[in-house]
């Protein structure tokens, strides 16, 4: 079967958004409210709109006043808990140390933000979107970009239903749409593989550091009321990252209905090649301070994701021919504050006002340069700049050193307006990696049941799903590459950074080693994309609707 073959019908917008987070929803919202005339439309490839949302979340609602100033009034979610209490601890194995939030520059405080689902807020701006008249898609991916004979961006085309593993169409085959748009927006979170391929074409990436990025692992857990504290917010660091020479942190939100989230953030910039994010977080939940507030609850939900953490300098050029980058695309997450939801809806506000200012003057796919330049001058530029060197002084010098460093430097540009050293360059995550002979295997605890478990029970908590007889969305560039590079010089590093145990070596025992993909179980992390150390699987979009169906997350 011939892509170029195929017969496909055609949908024409003014404006396609590739992206159903808070960055895509911003855009739409803003595109209706500045021109109610604009017809828009949002993919999804979730089955619903949040199906596929993963974050914290601690939000700081500044991007949500600005295009909903009603919003606690109406309805929202996320008003439901406010936060009330913040705690910061560094931790050893066994004990606790609090931070002094005076210490802390003050844009670490969390006064006047909120804790919720972000995936139910994602839920509620839908609604909001709907109402004002825009067509949302949900389980429908964005598989292709389309280009005009000029080169500039004119739509997407979605994925094709009903194609097997052998790339065949079955009986139930339905061919992919295209959906043309004056200007399309790009909002397909980290590490998007349509971004990617827009950033190599018009080489975004020219005049900025290469993006790195954390792996994010979540629980939601019901708890004993009689220890729920809701608005309470604790982060830590420390143990038990610090024995493997890692950085990274931990979370613990009290949100509503007795609920807490908790998460593990591990930075894939680490070396040792036996480093097992999802066991460092499971062994995180077994320290006192964390095992006494679950003891007594119920795990309720797990997912993973993957997390910007590049900062300001690795902010692309965010706008090309027909198009623009917005939200986790383009990379706003401020990392020592965990947040990136509201930058991101920023973004998507500054690039509906671009798009509606260049339809309404009767342009259509142009480079929207003026979008690129509100970026730049608007508080997400501002904000960013504060942080731009915590995460390469941690990165460089440790969690211990790293942080004081860190500190020092956001005190500085806060106070003065320049920091202890100009903005610092990154590496890429995969190119970290180090060979498995410099480092000892680590003996990580057997799950227990109660606090810590197994991954692939873990994964049956996300409710992932996907068509099996489907052609493997996680593509291996060269197929010798795992048993010829990875396994006998890296250790198979794929069968531990994974969060969903997509990647097993079977037959090693037996001396016939083989890379197997249970492609089934991916929850869209794309940790794999980032952290493979010969950057030879690239993860693509599977047929629309598959992956995790994440609840409440």
């Amino acid at each position: 079967m011939s892509a170029e073959t195929i017969e496909r019908e055609s949908m024409p917008y003014d404006v396609v958004i590739v992206g159903g987070g808070p960055a895509g929803l911003a855009t739409a919202i803003r595109l209706k409210q500045v021109n109610p005339e604009l017809s828009v439309c949002i993919l999804e490839k979730g089955s619903e709109i949040g199906a596929h949302i993963l974050s914290g979340a601690v939000v700081d609602p500044k991007a949500l006043d600005e295009l909903l100033p009603d919003w606690r009034e109406d309805g929202c979610p996320l008003a439901e808990t406010p936060v009330t209490d913040n705690w910061h601890w560094l931790l050893t194995k066994s004990g606790k140390f609090p931070m002094p939030h005076l210490i802390m520059p003050p844009l670490m405080s969390n006064h006047g933000n909120y804790t919720g689902s972000l995936g139910n807020l994602c839920r509620w701006l839908a609604g909001k979107a709907e109402e004002l008249g825009v067509e949302i898609f949900p389980g429908f991916a964005a598989a292709e970009i389309l280009y005009d004979e000029s080169g500039a961006v004119i739509g997407v085309q979605t994925g094709d239903m009903g194609v097997g593993r052998d790339g065949e169409p079955k009986p139930d085959f339905m061919p992919g749409m295209n959906l043309l748009g004056k200007y399309t927006v790009f909002c397909e979170g980290a590490r998007g593989h349509l971004t990617k391929r827009l950033k190599a074409r018009y080489d975004l990436e020219a005049d900025c550091q290469p993006q790195v990025y954390g792996i994010g692992i979540k629980e939601l857990w019901d708890i004993d009321p009689a220890k729920h504290e809701p608005g309470r917010v604790i982060h830590t660091q420390g143990w038990p990252l610090s024995e493997s020479d890692t950085w990274g942190g931990a979370f613990l939100y009290h949100q509503a209905n007795n609920q807490v989230a908790l998460g593990f953030v591990t930075a894939l910039d680490y070396k040792n090649p036996y480093v097992y994010p999802f066991e460092e977080f499971q062994r995180w939940k077994t320290h006192p301070a964390i095992r006494e507030i679950l003891e007594g609850g119920k795990r309720v939900s797990y997912g993973a994701r993957a997390i910007n953490e590049g900062g300001w300098q690795s902010v692309p050029k965010l706008a090309f021919p027909g198009g623009v980058l917005a939200g986790c695309s383009a990379g706003f997450v401020n990392v020592p504050r965990i947040k990136g939801s509201h930058t991101a809806m920023k973004s998507g506000i500054l690039a509906a006002e671009a798009i509606a200012a260049a339809i309404g003057s009767g342009a259509e796919n142009t480079e929207l340069s003026e979008y690129d330049a509100a970026v730049r001058s608007s508080w997400i530029a501002k904000e960013l700049k504060l942080v731009q060197n915590a995460e390469p002084l941690v990165a460089k010098w440790g969690g211990t050193i790293g942080t004081v460093l860190a500190g020092a430097d956001m005190w500085l540009r806060t106070l003065l307006g320049f920091g202890i050293a100009k903005p610092l360059k990154h590496h890429t995550d995969a190119s970290e990696t180090q060979r498995a002979d410099l480092y000892k295997p680590i003996a990580y605890p057997k799950p227990d049941g109660v606090f810590s478990f197994d991954r692939l029970t873990s994964v049956s908590y996300s409710f992932t799903n996907h068509e099996e007889d489907q052609p493997v969305h996680l593509v291996l560039k060269d197929p010798t590459v795992p048993t010829r590079i990875n396994l006998p010089i890296y250790a198979g590093p794929e069968a531990r950074y994974c969060p969903a145990g997509v990647y097993e070596y079977v037959g090693v025992e037996e001396g016939a080693p083989r890379l197997q993909i249970n492609a089934q179980n991916c929850v869209h992390c794309k940790t794999c994309d980032i952290k493979d150390p010969t950057q030879n699987i690239e993860w693509v979009a599977p047929e629309g609707g598959g992956g995790p169906n994440y609840p409440n997350m």
